[in-house]
């Protein structure tokens, strides 16, 4: 008979880790049995060569050989590779106390399908944590991921963390890396998962050798990460920021110079900076657009109801009526500039006077082939397509007996 399917799985990722991986999982045993709560240990091993999978057999625990390296491919395999409802990942180094996980517990039956831990509320031994990590990169990654997406968590990366493990598999989490662990919290709260907060602790890990981490290399991979899944601060905000600064400055200096203050004067060579940052500017927004867009369609970043909406108001023949008048208002600019230089017989001009509609001209004509790029980009992201290649499907066998395959 099948044995009953556990409520809890405390999985470990593990690579190398012999010195400790028989302490954590004797704690995690502990814990299991003093609550009572039907679960395992499982060990999700990423290619250990010092006898820590023999250790994790011979201390009660389940091992699942994970071939793709790194913390996120190990931890993604043990996640599909769990039995609970529940999942409780920490990692395998004695810095996480396995034998209190009742809070977790506790938030992921009163609902709530992502339970981060918070070091910082909990506490933070002397040692566990390097000064640069503990006050200034786990602060301000944790604040950024805040401020990008709006999630409640205090402590972005946090490496003891319960969560509803169906609920996180359909997230779809695709990260190999030490930036799963932001993968995570990102995607749950883009998705609307109930996403919860308690305290634990941090005790200063027990192996004699140094951490797989990197200090510089793994936070800008966070970093990174963040940046890419959020278009609006990488490329909208930046872009609308120029694009503003820009029409302002055109606006007020295309009439002519501006005084400042009796010393400074603002004229022809600002003009040209403000015509940069018109162009930089819808370019940056231009990627946003995209960007999110096909991160949408990929299923990097979940679908959002106002941005769709926004892409059926912004479609390829709006954008290209746009872009044409923009063309059109460059062309006439310049083909009057030339007018007036013909006026001259193509002598000596103003320089001033000149390249004012000059700028403005071929600023209004570049922008305008951008936006036309920009608009068929993007609905070549949008062609329908089906994944399933004609040769791809099963053999249908014709009235003459000859195999065909479907769809031909």
């Amino acid at each position: 008979m099948p044995s009953k399917k556990p409520e809890l799985t405390i999985l470990m990722p593990c690579l190398n880790e012999a010195e400790t991986l028989a302490t954590c999982i004797d704690k995690a045993q502990d814990y299991l049995k003093r609550s009572g709560v039907s679960g395992e240990v499982l060990i999700a091993d990423n290619g250990s060569t010092d006898g820590s999978q023999q250790i994790a057999k011979d201390h009660g625990a389940r091992v699942v050989d994970i071939d793709v390296k790194g913390y996120g491919a190990a931890l993604s395999g043990g996640i599909a590779a769990a039995r609970g409802k529940y999942v409780i990942m920490g990692d395998a180094d004695d810095s996480y106390d396995f034998s209190a996980l009742d809070k977790f517990v506790e938030a992921l039956r009163a609902g709530n399908q992502l339970v981060m831990g918070n070091r910082f509320a909990g506490g933070i031994a002397p040692g566990a944590m390097p000064p640069l990590h503990k006050y200034l990169g786990n602060p301000v990654l944790s604040f950024a991921g805040r401020l990008f997406f709006k999630t409640p968590i205090r402590d972005f990366h946090c490496g003891l963390r319960g969560f509803d493990r169906q609920a996180i598999l359909g997230l779809n989490l695709r990260t190999t890396g030490m930036e799963f662990a932001s993968e995570m919290v990102v995607k749950s709260t883009l998705s609307g998962l109930k996403v919860a907060e308690v305290p634990t602790t941090l005790s200063k890990d027990g192996r004699s050798r140094p951490p797989h981490l990197r200090s510089f290399r793994d936070g800008w991979r966070h970093l990174r990460f963040l940046l890419l899944f959020s278009p609006r601060w990488l490329f909208l905000y930046p872009g609308i920021a120029l694009l503003v600064i820009g029409i302002f400055g055109t606006s007020i200096l295309l009439p002519g110079p501006v005084q400042v203050t009796p010393q400074i004067e603002l004229d022809i060579h600002t003009l040209l900076v403000a015509a940069m940052c018109v162009l930089l500017g819808l370019q940056a927004v231009s990627f946003a657009l995209i960007g999110r867009n096909f991160a949408t369609r990929y299923g990097f970043i979940p679908r959002s109801e106002r941005f769709g909406a926004m892409l059926e108001l912004l479609s390829l023949e709006r954008i290209l009526l746009v872009a044409i008048v923009l063309m059109a208002g460059g062309v006439t600019g310049l083909f009057w500039s030339v007018a007036q230089w013909a006026e001259t017989g193509f002598g000596g001009l103003t320089y001033s006077d000149m390249m004012r509609p000059m700028i403005t001209s071929m600023t209004a004509l570049v922008a305008g082939l951008q936006m036309m790029m920009t608009g068929f980009l993007s609905s070549m992201i949008n062609i329908p397509f089906y994944e399933r290649r004609l040769t791809d499907a099963p053999p249908v066998e014709g009235p003459s007996g000859v195999d065909r395959r479907a769809g031909d």
